[in-house]
């Protein structure tokens, strides 16, 4: 565990995507409680990819130092995109007055339907573990197995954050659409930054 893999796991973990959008989406649509529970759903979509990433990694890993250089380089490819992709995303979020009680049940599989079928997290975790994992060390897949637990829990928190903001001020984030652009912009510049120092480093 470092320091560099908790604030780069931050500042990806609260860039806007699907699962964030969603958790805000329940939060402005039906309050604190919905958003918990889609930040529960959203977080649990990540474990088939985690086990995917981290089975496979344990073999690639074990492979070749060009495979490990390889898999460094997807990692700036995949931040590149990330920073595009969020400069794109104009999607908007809506307030449902009155909006009618779900199940909580029914939020959490939506939840962990979008997570699990969103196929870049399994290129996520590809790409960005191998940048804090020791290939010299016998038994490289413990590590991974604890930072993808840390990667989790800081993805439950921060969209439950997020969701209880969206709660709180649900008419202000509503009527004010240049705070998402400000932010969208910010998390962009964070992803090519990110990229950059990882190629230097690479």
């Amino acid at each position: 565990m470092s320091i560099s893999f908790l604030l780069t796991s931050l500042v990806i973990v609260a860039t806007p995507g699907t699962g964030a959008l969603y958790t805000v989406a329940a939060g402005l649509a039906r309050g604190t409680r919905a958003a918990l529970v889609a930040a529960l759903g959203c977080t649990l979509g990540i474990v088939p990819h985690l086990i995917a990433a981290i089975t496979g990694l344990a073999a690639l890993l074990n492979a070749s130092a060009t495979a490990f250089q390889t898999v460094k380089y997807a990692g700036v490819a995949y931040l590149l995109y990330m920073a595009w992709a969020t400069l794109r995303d104009k999607g908007a979020l809506t307030v449902e007055e009155d909006a009618p009680e779900v199940p909580a049940l029914k939020v959490i599989t939506k939840g962990v339907a979008i997570n699990l079928l969103n196929p870049k997290l399994t290129l996520f975790f590809f790409a960005f573990l191998p940048q804090f994992v020791h290939t010299d060390r016998a038994g490289a897949w413990l590590p991974m197995v604890e930072l993808s637990a840390v990667f989790m829990a800081l993805t439950f928190v921060v969209f439950a954050l997020y969701g209880r903001f969206a709660a709180a001020f649900r008419t202000h984030i509503a009527t004010r659409p240049g705070v998402a652009t400000t932010l969208r912009r910010t998390f962009a510049t964070a992803f090519a930054a990110l990229a950059g120092l990882l190629a230097y480093e690479a």
